[in-house]
């Protein structure tokens, strides 16, 4: 990945940034530090929080916690929680199918970013885009979330 441009965030965009996170995630950011980091052959851009990959833009959407900035906080909200079984899927980047999901946030609708979370420690393992709400997602078949972001994929493997 090339970067395109790197700059300090001022202190609104910081605040936009730290609410739309909260308003999402339940997540407080507390950095000291907000870098955009401006790619040119991807399709997100990363903001740095003390030098981390912690928040990415996704296709101009609202910011949304990366892999790594879900598992450096406790996500409280937008969470869907797999079984055992589906980890290692998911892990590899698969869509989340109904009969692997043991929980749901009701707070999600279809369309919204979710973090996809595994059931013995809590370990976020993938972003993905909710299909359903999150009421809607327990059950025996059909997909529901679609990855967008998982654990060892480009965006986790980042670094500047």
């Amino acid at each position: 990945m090339k970067v395109k441009s790197r700059h300090h965030l001022r202190s609104d965009e910081i605040s936009e940034l730290e609410d739309a996170i909260a308003d999402q995630t339940g997540v407080a950011l507390d950095g000291d530090t907000y870098e955009m980091v401006e790619l040119t052959d991807a399709d997100f851009d990363v903001v740095l929080v003390d030098g981390d990959p912690v928040v990415v833009y996704m296709d101009d959407e609202r910011p949304f916690l990366t892999v790594a900035g879900a598992n450096g906080y406790e996500p409280t909200a937008n969470v869907v929680t797999v079984d055992a079984g589906a980890v290692s899927f998911v892990s590899d980047g698969a869509d989340v199918m109904r009969p692997g999901i043991v929980d749901a946030d009701d707070g999600i609708e279809a369309g919204d970013l979710v973090l996809i979370a595994e059931e013995t420690h809590g370990k976020v393992l993938a972003i993905g885009r909710a299909l359903e709400s999150g009421p809607e997602m327990v059950g025996d078949s059909g997909k529901v979330v679609e990855s967008l972001h998982h654990v060892g994929d480009d965006l986790f493997q980042f670094s500047v």
